[in-house]
Protein backbone atom coordinates (compact mmCIF):
# COMPACT_ATOMS: atom_id res chain seq x y z
CA UNK A 1 0.00 0.00 0.00
CA UNK A 2 1.24 3.47 -0.89
CA UNK A 3 2.74 5.30 2.09
CA UNK A 4 3.44 8.84 3.24
CA UNK A 5 7.16 8.09 2.94
CA UNK A 6 6.62 7.24 -0.74
CA UNK A 7 5.04 10.65 -1.32
CA UNK A 8 7.81 12.43 0.56
CA UNK A 9 10.44 10.60 -1.50
CA UNK A 10 8.59 11.65 -4.66
CA UNK A 11 8.76 15.26 -3.51
CA UNK A 12 12.55 15.01 -3.33
CA UNK A 13 12.81 13.39 -6.77
CA UNK A 14 10.53 15.89 -8.48
CA UNK A 15 12.33 18.91 -7.08
CA UNK A 16 11.85 22.00 -9.23
CA UNK A 17 10.35 20.05 -12.15
CA UNK A 18 6.91 20.82 -10.73
CA UNK A 19 5.84 24.22 -9.46
CA UNK A 20 4.62 24.59 -5.88
CA UNK A 21 1.25 25.93 -6.97
CA UNK A 22 -0.78 28.65 -5.19
CA UNK A 23 -3.39 27.90 -2.55
CA UNK A 24 -5.64 30.96 -2.57
CA UNK A 25 -8.53 31.96 -0.32
CA UNK A 26 -11.68 32.71 -2.34
CA UNK A 27 -13.92 35.35 -0.81
CA UNK A 28 -16.49 34.78 -3.56
CA UNK A 29 -16.92 31.04 -3.12
CA UNK A 30 -16.69 31.31 0.66
CA UNK A 31 -19.57 33.78 0.54
CA UNK A 32 -21.54 31.51 -1.84
CA UNK A 33 -21.20 28.44 0.37
CA UNK A 34 -20.68 29.59 3.95
CA UNK A 35 -17.53 27.48 4.11
CA UNK A 36 -13.97 28.79 4.03
CA UNK A 37 -12.84 27.98 0.49
CA UNK A 38 -9.21 27.88 -0.60
CA UNK A 39 -8.52 26.88 -4.23
CA UNK A 40 -5.43 24.82 -5.11
CA UNK A 41 -4.43 25.97 -8.61
CA UNK A 42 -2.67 23.13 -10.45
CA UNK A 43 -3.32 24.72 -13.84
CA UNK A 44 -0.28 26.89 -13.15
CA UNK A 45 2.06 23.95 -13.80
CA UNK A 46 4.03 24.34 -17.03
CA UNK A 47 1.95 21.64 -18.72
CA UNK A 48 -1.25 23.22 -17.40
CA UNK A 49 -2.11 20.31 -15.09
CA UNK A 50 -0.91 18.22 -12.14
CA UNK A 51 0.22 15.24 -14.26
CA UNK A 52 3.80 16.48 -14.55
CA UNK A 53 4.26 15.45 -10.91
CA UNK A 54 3.52 11.74 -11.33
CA UNK A 55 5.22 11.50 -14.71
CA UNK A 56 8.42 13.07 -13.41
CA UNK A 57 8.54 10.79 -10.39
CA UNK A 58 7.92 7.63 -12.42
CA UNK A 59 10.52 8.43 -15.06
CA UNK A 60 13.03 9.25 -12.32
CA UNK A 61 12.62 5.67 -10.99
CA UNK A 62 13.16 3.89 -14.33
CA UNK A 63 16.05 1.46 -14.56
CA UNK A 64 18.84 2.19 -17.07
CA UNK A 65 17.46 -0.51 -19.39
CA UNK A 66 13.94 0.96 -19.23
CA UNK A 67 15.27 4.45 -19.97
CA UNK A 68 17.16 3.12 -22.97
CA UNK A 69 14.07 1.31 -24.32
CA UNK A 70 11.88 4.42 -24.04
CA UNK A 71 8.37 4.73 -22.66
CA UNK A 72 4.90 4.43 -24.10
CA UNK A 73 1.64 5.51 -22.50
CA UNK A 74 -2.01 6.25 -23.19
CA UNK A 75 -3.73 9.48 -22.25
CA UNK A 76 -6.72 11.71 -22.94
CA UNK A 77 -4.37 14.69 -22.80
CA UNK A 78 -2.89 15.87 -19.51
CA UNK A 79 -0.89 12.73 -18.71
CA UNK A 80 0.35 12.85 -22.31
CA UNK A 81 1.78 16.33 -21.82
CA UNK A 82 3.27 15.44 -18.45
CA UNK A 83 5.01 12.34 -19.81
CA UNK A 84 6.23 14.16 -22.93
CA UNK A 85 7.83 16.96 -20.92
CA UNK A 86 9.23 14.75 -18.15
CA UNK A 87 10.69 12.31 -20.69
CA UNK A 88 12.24 15.08 -22.76
CA UNK A 89 13.86 16.58 -19.67
CA UNK A 90 15.25 13.15 -18.71
CA UNK A 91 16.46 12.30 -22.23
CA UNK A 92 13.97 9.42 -22.59
CA UNK A 93 12.11 8.75 -25.84
CA UNK A 94 8.31 8.84 -25.36
CA UNK A 95 5.41 7.65 -27.50
CA UNK A 96 1.92 8.66 -26.39
CA UNK A 97 -1.29 7.12 -27.71
CA UNK A 98 -4.29 9.47 -27.51
CA UNK A 99 -7.93 8.93 -28.51
CA UNK A 100 -8.77 10.13 -31.99
CA UNK A 101 -11.15 12.73 -30.56
CA UNK A 102 -8.62 14.15 -28.08
CA UNK A 103 -8.68 17.98 -28.02
CA UNK A 104 -6.37 19.25 -30.75
CA UNK A 105 -4.82 21.72 -28.30
CA UNK A 106 -3.66 18.83 -26.10
CA UNK A 107 -2.32 16.86 -29.08
CA UNK A 108 -0.29 19.85 -30.29
CA UNK A 109 0.99 20.61 -26.80
CA UNK A 110 2.12 16.98 -26.33
CA UNK A 111 4.04 17.12 -29.59
CA UNK A 112 5.48 20.48 -28.57
CA UNK A 113 6.87 18.96 -25.37
CA UNK A 114 8.74 16.36 -27.44
CA UNK A 115 6.40 13.36 -27.42
CA UNK A 116 5.51 11.25 -30.48
CA UNK A 117 1.72 11.14 -30.66
CA UNK A 118 -0.27 8.22 -32.07
CA UNK A 119 -4.04 8.79 -32.41
CA UNK A 120 -6.09 5.65 -31.96
CA UNK A 121 -9.60 4.68 -30.86
CA UNK A 122 -12.64 6.51 -29.58
CA UNK A 123 -11.71 6.63 -25.89
CA UNK A 124 -8.96 6.12 -23.33
CA UNK A 125 -9.44 2.34 -23.15
CA UNK A 126 -8.96 1.92 -26.90
CA UNK A 127 -5.88 4.14 -26.77
CA UNK A 128 -4.53 2.07 -23.90
CA UNK A 129 -4.97 -1.17 -25.87
CA UNK A 130 -2.92 0.31 -28.72
CA UNK A 131 -0.26 1.55 -26.30
CA UNK A 132 0.16 -1.99 -24.95
CA UNK A 133 0.56 -3.25 -28.50
CA UNK A 134 3.37 -0.73 -29.03
CA UNK A 135 4.86 -1.81 -25.69
CA UNK A 136 5.13 -5.39 -27.01
CA UNK A 137 6.17 -4.46 -30.56
CA UNK A 138 8.91 -2.00 -29.61
CA UNK A 139 9.94 -3.28 -26.17
CA UNK A 140 9.09 0.00 -24.48
CA UNK A 141 8.22 0.51 -20.82
CA UNK A 142 4.50 1.15 -20.33
CA UNK A 143 4.01 4.17 -18.07
CA UNK A 144 0.48 3.91 -16.68
CA UNK A 145 -1.51 7.11 -16.30
CA UNK A 146 -2.71 6.30 -12.78
CA UNK A 147 -2.41 2.64 -11.67
CA UNK A 148 1.23 2.84 -10.60
CA UNK A 149 2.58 3.53 -7.08
CA UNK A 150 5.24 5.97 -8.27
CA UNK A 151 2.70 7.91 -10.33
CA UNK A 152 0.32 8.04 -7.36
CA UNK A 153 3.14 9.17 -5.09
CA UNK A 154 4.06 11.97 -7.46
CA UNK A 155 0.48 13.24 -7.60
CA UNK A 156 0.32 13.01 -3.82
CA UNK A 157 2.84 15.84 -3.48
CA UNK A 158 -0.16 18.15 -3.98
CA UNK A 159 -1.48 16.89 -0.66
CA UNK A 160 1.82 17.63 1.07
CA UNK A 161 1.66 21.22 -0.18
CA UNK A 162 -1.93 21.66 1.00
CA UNK A 163 -1.34 20.49 4.58
CA UNK A 164 1.91 22.46 4.75
CA UNK A 165 0.39 25.70 3.47
CA UNK A 166 -2.97 25.33 5.27
CA UNK A 167 -2.60 23.21 8.44
CA UNK A 168 -6.17 24.07 9.50
CA UNK A 169 -7.69 22.37 6.43
CA UNK A 170 -10.77 20.26 7.20
CA UNK A 171 -11.69 18.82 3.78
CA UNK A 172 -9.82 18.34 0.50
CA UNK A 173 -11.95 17.82 -2.61
CA UNK A 174 -10.28 16.04 -5.53
CA UNK A 175 -11.32 15.12 -9.09
CA UNK A 176 -11.38 11.40 -9.83
CA UNK A 177 -10.83 9.62 -13.13
CA UNK A 178 -8.70 6.51 -12.81
CA UNK A 179 -7.89 7.43 -9.21
CA UNK A 180 -4.16 8.20 -9.25
CA UNK A 181 -4.53 11.79 -8.07
CA UNK A 182 -6.91 11.14 -5.20
CA UNK A 183 -5.02 8.03 -4.09
CA UNK A 184 -1.83 10.06 -3.78
CA UNK A 185 -3.46 13.10 -2.20
CA UNK A 186 -5.40 11.00 0.32
CA UNK A 187 -2.22 9.13 1.29
CA UNK A 188 -0.34 12.38 1.86
CA UNK A 189 -3.12 14.24 3.65
CA UNK A 190 -4.22 11.36 5.88
CA UNK A 191 -0.59 10.49 6.59
CA UNK A 192 0.01 13.95 8.01
CA UNK A 193 -3.41 14.43 9.63
CA UNK A 194 -5.84 11.47 9.70
CA UNK A 195 -8.71 13.78 10.69
CA UNK A 196 -8.72 15.66 7.37
CA UNK A 197 -11.58 14.50 5.17
CA UNK A 198 -10.89 13.63 1.51
CA UNK A 199 -13.83 13.76 -0.92
CA UNK A 200 -13.59 12.57 -4.52
CA UNK A 201 -15.68 13.94 -7.37
CA UNK A 202 -16.54 12.30 -10.69
CA UNK A 203 -18.63 13.35 -13.66
CA UNK A 204 -22.00 11.59 -13.83
CA UNK A 205 -21.04 10.31 -17.27
CA UNK A 206 -17.84 8.68 -15.99
CA UNK A 207 -18.74 7.45 -12.50
CA UNK A 208 -16.68 4.26 -12.37
CA UNK A 209 -15.15 4.81 -8.92
CA UNK A 210 -18.43 5.83 -7.32
CA UNK A 211 -20.06 2.74 -8.84
CA UNK A 212 -17.17 0.52 -7.77
CA UNK A 213 -17.37 1.70 -4.16
CA UNK A 214 -21.09 0.88 -4.13
CA UNK A 215 -20.45 -2.63 -5.46
CA UNK A 216 -17.27 -3.28 -3.51
CA UNK A 217 -15.12 -4.11 -6.55
CA UNK A 218 -13.74 -2.40 -9.64
CA UNK A 219 -16.45 -2.15 -12.29
CA UNK A 220 -16.65 -0.35 -15.60
CA UNK A 221 -19.20 2.41 -16.07
CA UNK A 222 -19.71 1.40 -19.72
CA UNK A 223 -20.10 4.30 -22.14
CA UNK A 224 -18.23 7.42 -21.01
CA UNK A 225 -19.92 10.72 -21.80
CA UNK A 226 -18.80 13.98 -20.19
CA UNK A 227 -17.28 17.35 -21.03
CA UNK A 228 -14.63 16.59 -18.39
CA UNK A 229 -12.34 14.71 -20.77
CA UNK A 230 -9.48 14.61 -18.24
CA UNK A 231 -11.48 12.21 -16.03
CA UNK A 232 -13.36 10.41 -18.81
CA UNK A 233 -12.14 6.97 -17.73
CA UNK A 234 -14.31 3.85 -17.88
CA UNK A 235 -12.86 2.14 -14.79
CA UNK A 236 -10.48 2.75 -11.91
CA UNK A 237 -7.17 1.01 -11.46
CA UNK A 238 -6.88 -2.00 -9.18
CA UNK A 239 -4.16 -0.36 -7.07
CA UNK A 240 -5.80 3.06 -6.98
CA UNK A 241 -9.13 1.51 -5.97
CA UNK A 242 -7.55 -0.25 -2.99
CA UNK A 243 -6.14 3.08 -1.75
CA UNK A 244 -9.39 4.94 -2.40
CA UNK A 245 -11.45 2.35 -0.55
CA UNK A 246 -9.18 2.61 2.50
CA UNK A 247 -8.41 6.34 2.62
CA UNK A 248 -11.08 8.36 0.78
CA UNK A 249 -14.11 9.31 2.84
CA UNK A 250 -16.63 9.77 0.05
CA UNK A 251 -16.95 9.94 -3.75
CA UNK A 252 -19.78 12.00 -5.29
CA UNK A 253 -20.80 12.91 -8.84
CA UNK A 254 -21.72 16.12 -10.67
CA UNK A 255 -23.52 16.74 -13.95
CA UNK A 256 -22.07 18.37 -17.06
CA UNK A 257 -24.25 21.50 -16.61
CA UNK A 258 -22.91 21.82 -13.05
CA UNK A 259 -19.34 21.46 -14.36
CA UNK A 260 -20.01 24.13 -17.00
CA UNK A 261 -21.32 26.49 -14.34
CA UNK A 262 -18.24 25.95 -12.17
CA UNK A 263 -15.92 26.69 -15.13
CA UNK A 264 -17.87 29.89 -15.81
CA UNK A 265 -17.75 30.99 -12.17
CA UNK A 266 -14.00 30.36 -11.97
CA UNK A 267 -13.40 32.42 -15.09
CA UNK A 268 -15.69 35.28 -14.14
CA UNK A 269 -15.08 35.53 -10.41
CA UNK A 270 -11.57 34.13 -9.86
CA UNK A 271 -10.17 35.05 -13.29
CA UNK A 272 -8.71 31.57 -13.79
CA UNK A 273 -9.35 29.04 -16.53
CA UNK A 274 -10.15 25.46 -15.54
CA UNK A 275 -10.89 22.47 -17.72
CA UNK A 276 -13.86 20.25 -16.97
CA UNK A 277 -11.91 17.82 -14.80
CA UNK A 278 -10.36 20.71 -12.90
CA UNK A 279 -13.73 22.29 -12.15
CA UNK A 280 -15.54 19.22 -10.76
CA UNK A 281 -14.40 19.75 -7.13
CA UNK A 282 -15.81 23.28 -7.09
CA UNK A 283 -18.97 22.06 -8.84
CA UNK A 284 -19.46 19.54 -6.02
CA UNK A 285 -18.99 22.21 -3.36
CA UNK A 286 -21.33 24.70 -5.04
CA UNK A 287 -23.90 21.97 -5.67
CA UNK A 288 -23.69 20.77 -2.04
CA UNK A 289 -23.02 17.21 -3.20
CA UNK A 290 -21.58 16.39 0.21
CA UNK A 291 -22.25 17.83 3.65
CA UNK A 292 -20.02 20.53 5.07
CA UNK A 293 -20.40 22.83 8.05
CA UNK A 294 -20.42 26.64 8.12
CA UNK A 295 -16.83 27.90 8.37
CA UNK A 296 -15.43 24.46 7.45
CA UNK A 297 -12.07 24.92 5.69
CA UNK A 298 -12.46 23.28 2.27
CA UNK A 299 -9.83 22.97 -0.48
CA UNK A 300 -11.08 22.08 -3.98
CA UNK A 301 -8.12 20.97 -6.12
CA UNK A 302 -8.39 22.70 -9.50
CA UNK A 303 -6.35 20.05 -11.25
CA UNK A 304 -5.83 21.58 -14.69
CA UNK A 305 -6.67 24.27 -17.21
CA UNK A 306 -6.16 22.53 -20.56
CA UNK A 307 -9.53 23.10 -22.17
CA UNK A 308 -10.01 23.13 -25.92
CA UNK A 309 -11.13 26.52 -27.29
CA UNK A 310 -14.19 25.09 -29.03
CA UNK A 311 -15.18 23.21 -25.90
CA UNK A 312 -14.69 26.37 -23.84
CA UNK A 313 -17.08 28.29 -26.10
CA UNK A 314 -19.76 25.63 -25.62
CA UNK A 315 -19.13 25.35 -21.90
CA UNK A 316 -19.34 29.09 -21.32
CA UNK A 317 -22.60 29.27 -23.24
CA UNK A 318 -24.01 26.39 -21.16
CA UNK A 319 -22.82 28.10 -17.99
CA UNK A 320 -24.51 31.35 -18.97
CA UNK A 321 -27.73 29.49 -19.77
CA UNK A 322 -27.68 27.75 -16.40
CA UNK A 323 -27.41 31.10 -14.64
CA UNK A 324 -30.01 32.90 -16.74
CA UNK A 325 -27.37 35.08 -18.36
CA UNK A 326 -28.20 34.15 -21.95
CA UNK A 327 -31.55 33.68 -23.69
CA UNK A 328 -32.64 32.82 -27.21
CA UNK A 329 -36.28 33.47 -28.09
CA UNK A 330 -38.55 33.51 -31.12
CA UNK A 331 -41.48 35.88 -31.66
CA UNK A 332 -43.69 37.26 -34.44
CA UNK A 333 -43.98 40.87 -35.64
CA UNK A 334 -46.17 42.68 -38.07
CA UNK A 335 -44.24 43.07 -41.32
CA UNK A 336 -44.29 46.86 -41.37
CA UNK A 337 -41.80 49.71 -40.95
CA UNK A 338 -40.81 50.32 -37.35
CA UNK A 339 -41.98 46.97 -35.99
CA UNK A 340 -38.48 45.70 -35.31
CA UNK A 341 -37.50 49.02 -33.74
CA UNK A 342 -40.49 48.84 -31.39
CA UNK A 343 -39.55 45.31 -30.32
CA UNK A 344 -35.97 46.41 -29.67
CA UNK A 345 -37.32 49.30 -27.61
CA UNK A 346 -39.30 46.95 -25.36
CA UNK A 347 -36.20 44.78 -24.86
CA UNK A 348 -34.03 47.82 -24.14
CA UNK A 349 -36.63 49.06 -21.67
CA UNK A 350 -36.13 45.86 -19.70
CA UNK A 351 -32.34 46.39 -19.86
CA UNK A 352 -31.59 43.25 -21.86
CA UNK A 353 -28.88 43.42 -24.50
CA UNK A 354 -29.30 42.07 -28.03
CA UNK A 355 -26.44 39.87 -29.29
CA UNK A 356 -27.99 38.90 -32.63
CA UNK A 357 -31.26 39.11 -34.60
CA UNK A 358 -32.54 36.90 -37.39
CA UNK A 359 -35.54 38.38 -39.26
CA UNK A 360 -37.47 35.99 -41.55
CA UNK A 361 -40.43 37.08 -43.71
CA UNK A 362 -40.68 33.67 -45.41
CA UNK A 363 -41.30 31.46 -42.37
CA UNK A 364 -44.10 29.01 -43.23
CA UNK A 365 -45.88 29.10 -39.89
CA UNK A 366 -46.60 32.86 -39.81
CA UNK A 367 -49.08 34.96 -41.78
CA UNK A 368 -48.26 36.73 -45.03
CA UNK A 369 -48.28 40.10 -43.25
CA UNK A 370 -46.04 38.96 -40.42
CA UNK A 371 -42.36 38.16 -39.86
CA UNK A 372 -40.66 35.71 -37.56
CA UNK A 373 -37.78 37.01 -35.45
CA UNK A 374 -35.18 35.09 -33.44
CA UNK A 375 -33.15 37.03 -30.89
CA UNK A 376 -30.05 36.13 -28.88
CA UNK A 377 -30.13 38.16 -25.67
CA UNK A 378 -27.82 38.92 -22.77
CA UNK A 379 -29.82 38.79 -19.55
CA UNK A 380 -29.08 39.25 -15.86
CA UNK A 381 -30.43 36.12 -14.24
CA UNK A 382 -33.51 33.93 -14.07
CA UNK A 383 -35.70 36.63 -12.48
CA UNK A 384 -34.72 39.04 -15.23
CA UNK A 385 -35.57 36.44 -17.89
CA UNK A 386 -39.04 35.87 -16.41
CA UNK A 387 -39.72 39.61 -16.20
CA UNK A 388 -38.58 40.17 -19.78
CA UNK A 389 -40.80 37.41 -21.15
CA UNK A 390 -43.80 38.69 -19.15
CA UNK A 391 -43.27 42.21 -20.50
CA UNK A 392 -42.97 41.05 -24.11
CA UNK A 393 -46.13 38.95 -23.87
CA UNK A 394 -48.01 41.80 -22.21
CA UNK A 395 -47.08 43.98 -25.22
CA UNK A 396 -48.58 41.43 -27.61
CA UNK A 397 -45.42 39.56 -28.61
CA UNK A 398 -45.82 35.74 -28.44
CA UNK A 399 -42.61 34.28 -27.00
CA UNK A 400 -41.11 30.84 -27.63
CA UNK A 401 -37.95 30.14 -25.62
CA UNK A 402 -35.46 28.30 -27.84
CA UNK A 403 -32.61 27.92 -25.31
Amino acid sequence: MLSLDDVRAARERIGDAAVRTPLDYSHTFSEFTGAVIHLKYEQFQRTGAFKIRGATNRIATLSPAEREAGVVTASAGNHAQGVALAATRAGVDATIVMPENAPISKVKATEGYGGRVVLHGVDYDAAQDRAHEIEREEGRFYLHAFDDPDVMAGQGTIGLEIVRDLPEVDTVVVPVGGGGLIAGVATAVKGVDPDVRVVGVQAEGASSVADSLTKGEVVSCGDVDTIADGIAVAHAGEMTFDVIRERVDEVVTVSDPEIAMAITYLLERSKVLAEGAGAVPLAAVLGEKFDYEPDEVVVPVISGGNIDSNTLTTVLMRGLLQRGRYLRIKTVLKDEPGALRNLAGVIAGERANIYAIQHDRTARDVGMSSAEVELDLETRGHDHVERLIETLESKGYPVEVLV
